[in-house]
């Protein structure tokens, strides 16, 4: 049996009471997957489309932005939250409430953000590191959810001298968690260099009773197949690769069901994409902030295309739908698709120190709260 034939027979991927077939999960990303975005992703393959994160102290503050940013359409299922938190009994509370409200089908957790606003107050990627901290949240917030699968995605660690991501996971496992997802990048790399599957491999070992997902440099179906064949993970996380390429699910979709992948799209079905995009950004935000919004994606969805830089510089400066029309009347709507813009896309950066509270490596059991919550949600 060869990889991918072994890849395709695997059984479908479980998170709690949903199979998701194809086994794929769109990463919350700030600023990036909300309502209008998940929902263009959703028109071109199924799977679990996670909205932008959502600090949970700012749930149980039932802060007006965040509760906006909770919206999911009428056709999400599950509607796929992510949490933040540092405290398990705000954690465990603002579960109870997205539970007994029915806010969402299921919730995830994330411990892996690299950021220094948020690792510098020992959250995200730092956070697992106190491993009695770590099991206390996950516990909780399991226990809160009740039916509801509760899961956790976090990177190998802080750094290569501090890596968590076995541990974790052993401690997601035993305390609830329905799965695990591992972004095999320690925050020290950020996003940047490459990420190391070998890692996701080791933590689908160690964790055996439920579903292993993969994160990390997936930017085509090809990316994709072979992570669960090199890795054995039960499924994968997609982040960058799709930002200005909401079809990749398609893709991914054609390719884990053994279908011929669908011809990619010509510049002028990108024009039709991006301008969808924009109505649907319209639809849930008002047009001011939906043609702010969209301005940042243009860079993707045009990326290595022939397209001159005034052109793009209206792009960018996009401030109507009258506008955009005319800006998408002036491409060659019969440009291919350009294979070099099946490659890395979005923040990369550099590797550098990650900023932590003063001690923090000191006792890896000591289970005290920082003080990380004071950030809004979505990142």
């Amino acid at each position: 049996m060869d990889d991918v034939t072994a890849t395709l027979s695997k059984p479908a991927l479980k998170i709690g009471p949903y199979q998701v077939d194809p086994p794929v999960v769109l990463a919350p990303m700030a600023g990036i997957t909300n309502v209008a975005f998940r929902q263009l992703c959703q028109e071109y393959g199924a799977g679990i489309y996670v909205c932008e994160m959502i600090t949970a102290r700012a749930v149980v503050e039932r802060h007006p932005g965040t509760m906006h940013m909770m919206t999911f359409g009428a056709n999400e299922k599950p509607r796929s939250m992510q949490l933040y938190g540092v405290d398990p009994k705000t954690m465990a509370e603002a579960v109870r409430i997205i539970v007994g409200e029915g806010l969402a089908d299921h919730v995830d957790s994330n411990f892996g953000c690299p950021v220094a606003k948020v690792t510098r107050k020992g959250g995200g990627a730092a956070l697992p590191f106190k491993r009695k901290l770590f099991e206390a949240i996950v516990r909780e917030s399991a226990k809160a959810a009740g039916d509801v699968p509760f899961t956790v995605k976090f990177r190998v660690g802080i750094d290569d001298d501090h890596h968590t991501f076995l541990d974790a996971g052993r401690i997601a496992e035993a305390e609830g968690a329905a799965a695990v997802s591992l972004h095999a990048r320690t925050a020290a790399q950020r996003y940047s260099g490459q990420a190391d599957w070998t890692k996701i491999a080791a933590l689908k070992e160690a964790v055996t009773s439920i579903p292993v997902l993969g994160n990390g440099d997936i930017f085509t179906a090809d990316d994709a197949l072979r992570m669960v064949a090199e890795t054995g993970c039960d499924g994968v996380v997609v982040g960058r690769g799709c930002l200005g390429r909401p079809w990749l699910f398609g893709e991914l979709e054609a390719a884990f069901q053994g279908r011929e992948l669908p011809t990619p799209p010509n510049l002028g079905e990108v024009a039709r994409v991006l301008r969808r995009h924009t109505e649907l950004l319209i639809e849930h935000d008002g047009h001011d902030k939906a043609m702010r919004d969209i301005r940042k994606h243009m860079a993707w969805y045009l990326m290595g295309f022939p397209v001159g830089s005034e052109l793009r510089r209206g792009f960018a400066m996009v401030s109507s739908m009258d506008q955009l029309d005319d800006l998408i009347a002036q491409l060659d709507h019969d440009a291919p698709f350009p294979e070099a813009a099946t490659g890395p896309r979005g923040r990369q950066g550099s590797p550098g120190k990650v900023t932590l509270p003063h001690g923090w490596l000191d006792d890896p059991d000591d289970d005290c709260v920082p003080e990380a919550e004071d950030m809004h949600s979505g990142g």
